[in-house]
C-alpha cells in the first residue's frame, strides 16, 4: 500500500528530548522526596499521557500528589525546552513530505500546551495538517488519537503510517489499523519496538527517509 498520510510521534521520533523527559521525572521525584525510577522506567512514560503514566513508574506517587509532580515536572522540562533540537534530517525530511503532497500530522502523549510550545520553539506548526495531544483525546495506545486523525483527514487507515520510537505507538497504529514505523534511535530499545511487531524499522533518520520514500504516493486531489 502506497502512504498519503504521514503520522509522527513527537518526543523521541521529531525532537531529541527523551533525556530532559527522563531528568525531569528524577528531580520531580527528588523534589517531592519520592524514590527515583530508574532510568529505563522513567523512559517507559514516554508517549503516555503524564498522570496516568506517571503512576506506574514513580515509587510511592499517589492521586493526591499528583498535581505538585506534574508542576514539578513541567518546571523541569519546560526550563530545558527551548533548547531541544530536532533529530538531524527530521525537518528537510518533513518539508520534502509536504511537497510531494502528503498529509502530515502528529499525534503524541504530551498535552497541548506542551506540544503547541514545542512547535512555537522550532517553527513548524504549518508543516502540519492535524496534531493530535493526549490531554484532549484518548492516551496511547488507545486507537482514538489516530482515528480522529482519519475522520479529519478523510483518509482510510490503509492509507496511513504512524511513525514512533516506542512500543505504545506502535500498538496504537495497530489498534486503528494502520501500518507503523518504529524508529530505533528514541525512547525505547531495539528490543522493546522490535516485540511490537512494527510494519517497519528505521534505524536513523536516512532510513526513515528512504522507507517513506518507497512506499508513500501523493494523495488524489
Amino acid at each position: 500500500m502506497k502512504y498519503t498520510t504521514v503520522i509522527f510521534d513527537w518526543d523521541g521520533t521529531v525532537v531529541d528530548s527523551t533525556y530532559v523527559i527522563v531528568d525531569s521525572i528524577k528531580k520531580a521525584s527528588r523534589e517531592l522526596g519520592l524514590e527515583e525510577p530508574s532510568d529505563q522506567k522513567a523512559s517507559w512514560v514516554i508517549g503516555l499521557s503524564l498522570p496516568q503514566a506517571l503512576m506506574e513508574v514513580v515509587p510511592g506517587l499517589t492521586e493526591q500528589r499528583m498535581n505538585d509532580f506534574i508542576a514539578a515536572y513541567r518546571k523541569y522540562y519546560f526550563t530545558a525546552d527551548p533548547d531541544l533540537k530536532l533529530f538531524d534530517g527530521v525537518l528537510p525530511l518533513i518539508k520534502r513530505l509536504r511537497e510531494q503532497g502528503l498529509h502530515t500530522a502528529v499525534a503524541t502523549g504530551k498535552s497541548r500546551f506542551g506540544l503547541n510550545q514545542a512547535l512555537e520553539n522550532h517553527g513548524i506548526g504549518d508543516l502540519f495538517d492535524v496534531t493530535k495531544t493526549a490531554d484532549q483525546t484518548r492516551s496511547k495506545p488507545h486507537p482514538l488519537m489516530l482515528e480522529e486523525i482519519f475522520d479529519e483527514l478523510m483518509v482510510a487507515p490503509a492509507e496511513c503510517v504512524m511513525i514512533g520510537d516506542t512500543s505504545h505507538d506502535i500498538q496504537m497504529a495497530q489498534n486503528a489499523g494502520c501500518d507503523s514505523i518504529a524508529v530505533s534511535y528514541g525512547a525505547h530499545t531495539l528490543q522493546e519496538i522490535s516485540k511490537a511487531d512494527p510494519s517497519y524499522i528505521a534505524h536513523n533518520v536516512t532510513e526513515l527517509g528512504h522507507l517513506l520514500a518507497m512506499y508513500s504516493k501523493k494523495r488524489a486531489e
